[in-house]
């Protein structure tokens, strides 16, 4: 079908399709101004997704991905904000809802839910683009209705979005609450079984009692050395063959005035010997005041060489006493040392729990405090007003969608009748129909002059014979 026979097409049953186009803007236009209003209030509500959160001090990431705005739209359209809706406007309380509710499911279902369906069912969330605010919008018969429930939505979402911030937080705070219970065991039964040691032992500073008594084996084992070094001494000494070669004996002022006396006795006895005779009073004197410091000479050496025994012996028995003494004060500081090693493992798990208990009262601190939060990064940026004018029927934008339809279905009516009963309304129609040349077309009765006829198709060579006979 070509463009000229289409309008052609339409110019012969154009009445059709203006009927067509008048019967559907007028039943449009009746159906729009018979539809009951509708009316539309919008609450706008602003998600700060850039403050930092108030307990933790630092800005969350994953509240600048995209998907944080979308999961804010999907929690705004929830059943549960729905239904907190039902209950801050206490539908559920109302015996007419009920009745309704009863008549359209009989009774079955969750009352609650079937209420949360039907205000979502007249709720539309939607986004701004490049932007952190969400429009929230209801419709409904009842202006004031609309504006309040709009209202309602948006506080009701603030609340579902501070209660899904603060349940994770809560549950953190019981679990660390159980911890924190658990860990303050642990570190009162570290403390008990270190003062139990330390009880049990009488050690409560073990440094200091320790440097006491190694300082005390330090001095224990130098005064051994120095006795062990006297006793080497006074056995050499003893067992020396001539006591008179003694350091001790030559040393003496006793011995060495003995010898003195001695020796001038010995000259004296010899000058008396000499002069007076040996059995002179005089040289016999003399001879027995030599005998009595000879005698007191080797008294005194042999005192002084019984000394030396004697301190060898004393040395040799206090040296057995200082080794025994240092034996057993190695057993002490042993045993001072094995205490301290079991008291510093004890301290050490005191101060395990310590540091576990106070790490894990920190974050049972702050969790806490999350849990008790009562802010939230929402908030209302325009509550929904009573709208005044009504949002559907769009008496104007129907009626141009009819307009357009309407003549999109008169035209189809046109085309489906010209379908049904095929007409000849151009030469072009008559030289498809009947496949023949056109050779002249006769004007209506109203035409002031011939058409031209078509141009004819190029006719085929005829056979002589058939040329001479038309002839």
């Amino acid at each position: 079908m070509t463009l000229q026979q289409f309008l052609l097409i339409l110019r012969a049953r154009y009445k059709i399709a203006l009927l067509t186009l008048l019967v559907t803007v007028l039943t449009t236009l009746v159906v729009s101004l018979l539809l009951p209003k509708q009316y539309t209030a919008s609450s706008a509500v602003v998600v700060d997704v850039r403050s930092p959160d108030p307990v933790a001090g630092m800005v969350l990431p994953g509240m600048a991905s995209p998907a944080y705005m979308a999961t804010q739209v999907d929690i705004i359209d929830s059943d549960r904000v729905a239904q907190r809706v039902v209950k801050l406007l206490r539908m559920d309380e109302s015996p007419v809802i009920r009745e309704q509710w009863v008549d359209a499911t009989g009774g079955t279902g969750d009352f609650n839910a079937w209420l949360a369906d039907l205000l979502k069912q007249k709720l539309d969330v939607k986004p701004s683009r490049e932007s952190n605010v969400i429009n929230i919008e209801f419709s409904g018969k009842d202006p004031n209705f609309t504006a309040t429930v709009a209202n309602t939505f948006a506080q009701a979402y603030i609340d579902v979005n501070q209660d899904l911030k603060l349940a994770p937080a809560r549950q953190s705070a019981a679990w660390f609450e159980d911890q924190t219970r658990a860990v303050r065991e642990n570190l009162e039964r570290a403390q008990e079984a270190l003062s139990a040691h330390q009880q049990k032992t009488g050690v409560v500073a073990t440094d200091e009692r320790l440097d006491y008594e190694t300082a005390r084996l330090n001095d224990l084992s130098a005064r051994l050395t120095s006795v062990q070094t006297e006793t080497t001494d006074s056995s050499s000494k003893h067992k020396s063959t001539s006591s008179e070669t003694l350091a001790e004996v030559m040393q003496s002022p006793l011995i060495n005035s003995l010898k003195s006396d001695i020796a001038r006795l010995e000259a004296k006895f010899q000058e008396s010997n000499v002069n007076l005779g040996i059995n002179h009073p005089q040289t016999k004197r003399a001879e027995s005041e030599l005998a009595s410091l000879r005698r007191r000479l080797a008294s005194e050496t042999r005192q002084i060489s019984s000394s030396i025994g004697t301190t060898y012996e004393v040395g040799k028995q206090k040296e057995k006493e200082l080794l025994e003494a240092m034996e057993a004060q190695k057993k002490r500081v042993l045993e001072l040392n094995r205490e301290r090693d079991g008291i510093a493992v004890l301290m050490r798990d005191v101060e395990a729990a310590q540091r576990t208990f106070e790490a894990v009262s920190q974050r049972a601190a702050q969790t806490r405090l999350e849990s008790q939060s009562v802010q939230t990064n929402v908030a209302t940026l325009n509550p929904a007003t009573v709208p005044t004018q009504h949002s559907r029927p769009k008496i104007l934008l129907n009626v141009l969608i009819s307009i357009f339809l309407g003549s999109l279905l008169g035209i189809g009516i046109v085309l489906m009748l010209e379908l049904a009963n095929r007409r000849i309304r151009s030469a072009e129609d008559l030289l498809q129909a009947i496949d023949l040349p056109v050779l002249a077309v006769i004007p209506g009765s109203g035409a002031r002059e011939v058409s031209k006829p078509p141009k004819l198709p190029k006719l085929p060579k005829l056979p002589k014979q058939l040329g001479s006979t038309a002839s």
